[in-house]
């Protein structure tokens, strides 16, 4: 899990102003990590707020040819995988969020992905002559050969090389906050909402 730790000022004076008054802060951070993952939540409903750098036309057709021409789902729940990882925890000075999942980072903060050169092993079915099998014997099916697995006895092998490549991965912050690891800062969804629990509950610890 990555960590980026928050210095917002004018939450920290809230904080520290309410801390003081309570004999254990577990209570407040509880509510804070809970505001912290019910924010994640809506940003994910929300596709971003404001919006992320929409999908690109080759995943977008990706996604119809794998759902049949079905809809297209939201950006960064292809399989729902990250949005389902969001967890949030709490102690008696810090509230976080986060995820557990290798590849968060990178569409938090965007980047850049380096694939390096590679070959790869093709195995392809053929007749007892030596003639590649098609998939089929009508348009496109006829020019594509059929994959031969290990238990296929005949069939001819290759090695394909690959040049080494890059993805670009833009910044789509699901977590709420903006900025780097080293400058981050709450979106202002987030700071509201913490702010009007911190000032509800310096109103009933005043009274």
């Amino acid at each position: 899990m990555f960590k980026v730790t928050l210095d917002d000022a004018q939450v920290q004076q809230k904080l520290q102003e309410l801390a003081g008054k309570l004999k254990d802060a577990r209570p407040l951070f509880k509510v804070i990590a809970g505001i912290l993952e019910s924010q994640t939540e809506e940003n994910f409903a929300a596709q971003g707020r404001p919006h992320w750098v929409p999908l690109s036309a080759a995943t977008v057709k990706s996604r119809m040819k794998r759902s049949k021409g079905g809809s297209v789902l939201k950006i960064l729940q292809d399989r729902g995988i990250l949005a389902g990882s969001i967890s949030a925890d709490y102690g008696s000075d810090y509230a976080m969020v986060g995820s557990n999942v290798k590849y968060a980072a990178i569409h938090q903060f965007g980047g850049t992905i380096h694939h390096a050169a590679r070959s790869v092993r093709v195995r392809l079915r053929t007749d007892k002559q030596g003639n590649l099998l098609r998939q089929g014997d009508k348009g496109n099916s006829k020019n594509l050969a059929v994959f031969a697995k290990d238990r296929h006895k005949q069939a001819r092998e290759t090695w394909h090389t690959t040049g080494a490549w890059q993805v670009n991965i833009p910044a789509r912050p699901f977590l709420p906050f903006y900025g780097s690891f080293d400058n981050a800062t709450l979106q202002p969804e987030a700071q509201n909402t913490i702010l009007d629990a911190i000032t509800e509950l310096l109103n009933h610890a005043a009274r």
